[in-house]
C-alpha cells in the first residue's frame, strides 16, 4: 500500500521517528460504502448497499503491513432499492433480522503486501451469525491532507467474492448464485 519509491522516501523524511507506530483513522461515514451484486436467475444483477457505517483503520505508512481494519454495522442498514426486496432479506428466509442487533462485523488479521499501492488483507468476517476468515483484494487510492479539511486522509478500495451458503443464505441458490461480488470503498479521516 506504499504510495510509491519515491513519496515513501519523502514522507520517511517528514514523518516521524524511523519506528513509528500504526496512527488511528476513523471510517468518513458519508464517504464510505459496500456495494454487492449478485445473478438473478440470468436475466438480471441484483444490488444492494451498506453506507454511512463506522471503523477504524491502524495505518502504518512505513509498514503497511502492521496496519489493521476493524468494522462494524447493523445488517439492517443494507439499502436495496426495493422496500419488498430489503423486507425479504431481512425475514427469516435469509437473515431474520428484526432489529439492529444483528451486526456484520470485519476484524483484520493479517495484512500481505502485494504491490507499491496493493495489500491482501485477511480477515474474519462474521456475517448473519457465521464468522469465517476472508481476503480482500485492497488498494490504497490515495493519501495525504484533504483539501476542505485541512487534515491527513486517507482512501482504500477492496474487492471480495463471497459464497452466501456459507453464511446461512443461500435460499434459491444456484437460480439465484451463490456468488456474490463486494466492492468497498472508503475514506478514512486522521483521529483526533
Amino acid at each position: 500500500m506504499k504510495t510509491s519509491l519515491a513519496t515513501a522516501a519523502v514522507l520517511s523524511l517528514m514523518a516521524a521517528p524511523a519506528f513509528a507506530a500504526p496512527e488511528a483513522y476513523t471510517l468518513d461515514p458519508s464517504h464510505s460504502q459496500i456495494v454487492f451484486d449478485y445473478n438473478h436467475l440470468g436475466f438480471s444483477t441484483g444490488t444492494g448497499m451498506f453506507s454511512g457505517f463506522e471503523g477504524e483503520i491502524q495505518f502504518d505508512q512505513e509498514d503497511p503491513a502492521a496496519s489493521s481494519v476493524s468494522v462494524s454495522f447493523p445488517v439492517r442498514t443494507m439499502l436495496t432499492g426495493w422496500e419488498a426486496r430489503f423486507e425479504h432479506f431481512m425475514s427469516p428466509d435469509f437473515f431474520d433480522a428484526t432489529d439492529d442487533s444483528e451486526m456484520v462485523t470485519f476484524q483484520s488479521t493479517a495484512i500481505e503486501v502485494t504491490g507499491e499501492d496493493t495489500a491482501n488483507i485477511t480477515g474474519d468476517l462474521t456475517l448473519n451469525d457465521v464468522t469465517k476468515s476472508v481476503v480482500l483484494d485492497a488498494k490504497l487510492n490515495q493519501v495525504g491532507d484533504h483539501p476542505m479539511e485541512g487534515k491527513p486522509w486517507a482512501g482504500f478500495d477492496a474487492t471480495v467474492t463471497l459464497l452466501r451458503s456459507e453464511y446461512n443464505l443461500g435460499m434459491f441458490a444456484p437460480f439465484i448464485s451463490d456468488e456474490v461480488n463486494v466492492a468497498i470503498s472508503v475514506e478514512a479521516m486522521k483521529a483526533e
